[in-house]
């Protein structure tokens, strides 16, 4: 395991403008083959009945697949082709936690799935995501740096 590229990737995704502006209060933890990115709920992440808008179960499912699937592509980007989201039961407080994992990998495609659950462990929506390489090398320029 790389562990120098897990944390390289882990300050490419906290320093991610998307990340420090808007979500704010993630976290995130990459092995080989894995991730696990956690958020703590905020009423400004609520759509109108009180509870997270789909879009952040989106972007926290897609990133723990994504990740999954960049912490064993070391020498380029890797970019999401599709994603299919599985919304199970709402949320509206506390710390949730996407968990992802590559279910396939060949030389350009990957599978990775994700599941998302609260503090109790409930799984509240699931994903499963297509990924493959980019022609970007991961640089500094990139915020691929320690």
């Amino acid at each position: 395991m790389n562990q120098e590229h897990f944390r390289k990737l882990e300050r490419m995704y906290l320093q991610a403008n998307i990340n420090t502006f808007v979500y704010d209060t993630t976290t995130i933890k990459i092995s080989s083959k894995q991730a696990e990115i956690g958020l703590v709920i905020s009423e400004k992440y609520f759509h109108a009945l009180g509870a997270i808008h789909g879009s952040v179960y989106f972007k926290l499912l897609d990133d723990a697949a994504f990740f999954a699937v960049s912490s064993v592509v070391e020498d380029v980007f890797v970019l999401t082709t599709s994603f299919n989201l599985n919304i199970i039961r709402p949320a509206n407080k506390g710390l949730i936690k996407a968990i992802g994992e590559i279910r396939f990998q060949s030389e350009n495609l990957f599978v990775a799935q994700s599941k998302l659950v609260n503090e109790e462990g409930k799984e509240i929506a699931f994903g499963t995501g297509n990924f493959t390489k980019s022609k970007i090398t991961l640089s500094e320029q990139i915020g691929y740096k320690i």
